[in-house]
Order: C-alpha cells, then structure tokens, then sequence
C-alpha cells in the first residue's frame, strides 16, 4: 500500500504544538518524503524550545508510523541557535530510540568539551572513519573492500554508510531490502559478504535527493549509530561523507573514534583537501592510522602497461611529510570499477586476485594499529 503525502499531512494534523496550535500549522515543518512505505522529515525550531519540542516529535513520529502501510519512519527534530543567544542546556536522556535533538552535539554551559559526551557502541571493539578531503576518490569502494579484508584476517566487521548526501553501499552491496525493526525498535543492519551493513540508501530512494541541512545530518548519523542493533563487532568501519563538515564532527563527538584513514588520489588538488581532513581529525585527537593513495596507476586489463594518469606517490610523499603511515596504492583498474558497480566488491569476488590482496594487506596495517583495543575489548 503507498502512502501519500496528504496522508502524513492529516495525521500530523491531530499533533498540538507546545503552544497547541496544529503541527501542520506550525510553521516548523520540513518537506515531507514519503516513499515505498518510508516516511522522512523534520521538525524546525529554535534550540531554546527544544526540550518542549521532544514530545511533539515522538508523538508525530508515532501518529505517522500508525499509518497503513508505513514500514519506516525517521522524524528528525533539528534545534538552531538565534545569534547572540546563549547554548540550551542538554536534553534530558530518552530511553526510546530516535534521533537526538542537533543540540545534544553543542559544547555544554560551562566550556566542557564536546567530546566529553563521547561513549562506546555497546558490542563494538572499535569505530574507525574512512574518510576524505573532497569527492570522488574512490572513498567509499576503498571503505567496503578494506571492511572485506578485515573480515579475511578473521574479525568481525560491520560497515556504515554515513555518506548522508550520497549513499553508495546500497549500489556497491546489491542490497535493496529495508532493515526490519528488533523488539526495542532497533534497526536490525542488512547482511552481506560477512558483513552487518547499514545506510541510510536502504531508507529512500537511490534517486531521492538528500537535500538536508546541517543539524538534520547530525541527527541522522546520531541515529545510523545508536539507534542500529550491530551484536558483537571487532571493528564498525564508518565510510564518511567527503570533506569536513557536520557529519564528521558529529561522529568524533559522539563515538571514540579509534582512527581514521584518508584516501586520496595522487595529484596535488586531492591532497590539499586530504591534508585538510587529517588535520580536522588531529584537531579532535582522533588517531590517523594511515593514508591511502587510490586511482595511484592505471593498469591496462589487455597488456597489464602502467600509466601514472593522475601522477604517482603525491600520497606516499605527503604521508612523509605529514609523519603518518603510508598504507598503500591501489589502481584505478576496470575490473575494480566493474564489480563494485555490479554490487559485487572485488576482495570477495576475485579474492585471489591482484587487487584483493592490496585491499587486505592495507586492511592488515589497519588491524595492527588496533590490535591493543580489539584485543583488550
């Protein structure tokens, strides 16, 4: 059964804003998506009314999950401060999963640091970040073959997709089902390769837009963490949106983050921003377990030539120079290209060949850089 929009619309209808007015008449109502049984959309207010918004936004998410036909809901409730006001006090603790209001993410009254709020993935040994300083650079192919060469050396691995903008691991995957719901209202991740998956892909459209602004990404990758049932992992490898803006900040305030690897191509534009993205994790104490040079060399598929299209060894070079570890090169080769898009990753497709085994030796530097932390959880 489809659900419309105007269905959402009249029963948001019967929730009351905090001064009674009908949500729908609020003013604070974000654009509605709702697709294949998928609901999503936010709730605008100012952060000093935050708290009294709470119970609005549980109860629309309830009215709208009671809808026939509703299999998914996420009602964000996003929380921005006037300029000039003073930060909100944190929110009281909710026992019932959902997204967290964006100014759970705000330094608290008295100069504590964000990261004081950190805490652990309950099961989970260790959170790495694969990230990078702008897009295109083979982020999120790197993040689930590295995840697939940990699984080989013997851990148990999940993957998240925090790429909020542009999810990928749905397409890479071949995964297209919904993750169902376990008794406390956890999302259950999808499984593949060995692997526990979870993206926020399997939750809208692969064509759907993901027009949201910066306290809404918050509340989302607050929610693909705490809100997901992951069991037992040694190592959840979190494959981040480029750059350096609220989703990463988001992640290394919410979670220890026991290291990050940046990918970059050779060339001098790619390592200026890979440069930019390790230092924002230096700046949040968040180790750089190394640096990976992808696209590094075309390889002919016919004649097995090499042709440094982009340069080479601008990463290894930086890497030096910036006093991390160096974790490899991998090419920019067809058949890497062909089984991602296929959904079907090359170090579990081929594991045999050539390129799995660069994915699994940079993926074994990875696992000795966090040996002390999974050994000790």
């Amino acid at each position: 059964m489809s659900v419309t929009q105007q269905q959402v619309l009249d029963s948001l209808s019967r929730i009351k804003s905090p001064r009674g007015v009908a949500l729908t008449n609020a003013n604070v109502l974000s654009a509605i998506s709702a697709s294949d049984g998928k609901v999503f959309f936010s709730i605008n207010v100012d952060a000093p009314e935050a708290r009294a918004w709470e119970p609005v936004r549980a109860a629309a998410e309830a009215a709208v999950r009671a809808i026939p036909g509703v299999t998914t809901v996420m009602v964000a409730l996003t929380a921005e401060r006037k300029p000039g006001s003073a930060p909100p006090p944190p929110p009281p603790s909710r026992g019932a999963p959902g997204v967290q209001p964006a100014h759970a993410h705000r330094p608290p009254q008295g100069g504590a640091s964000p990261m004081s709020r950190q805490s652990e993935i309950p099961g989970v040994a260790a959170v790495i970040a694969v990230a990078s300083g702008k897009g295109g650079v083979g982020k999120s192919t790197t993040a689930l073959n590295l995840a697939l060469g940990l699984r080989d050396l013997g851990l148990k691995v999940g993957l998240l997709d925090a790429d909020i903008y542009g999810p990928s691991m749905p397409r890479l995957t071949g995964l297209r089902e919904k993750p169902a719901l376990n008794d406390e209202r956890k999302m259950i991740p999808l499984r593949r390769f060995g692997l526990a998956i979870m993206s926020i892909g399997f939750l809208v459209e692969e064509e759907t837009a993901m027009i949201w602004r910066g306290p809404m990404v918050m509340s989302a990758v607050t929610q693909m963490l705490r809100d997901v049932e992951w069991g037992t992992l040694d190592v959840l490898v979190v494959d981040m949106p480029p750059g350096t803006g609220d989703a990463q900040l988001t992640l290394a305030q919410n979670v220890p983050l026991k290291g990050a690897v940046i990918i970059s191509t050779p060339q001098d534009l790619s390592l200026i921003d890979a440069r930019r993205g390790l230092a924002m994790f230096r700046k949040v104490n968040v180790p750089v377990l190394g640096i990976v040079e992808n696209m590094s060399y075309f390889q002919c598929p016919h004649c097995g030539t090499k042709s440094d299209i982009f340069g080479h060894g601008g990463a290894r070079h930086e890497a030096e120079k910036l006093g991390v570890p160096f974790l490899g090169e991998i090419p920019l080769h067809m058949a890497i290209r062909a089984t991602s898009d296929a959904g079907s990753p090359v170090v579990d497709s081929e594991p045999d060949g050539p390129h799995a085994a660069i994915y699994r030796a940079i993926a074994g530097q990875v696992r000795d850089r966090l040996k002390g932390v999974i050994a000790a959880a």
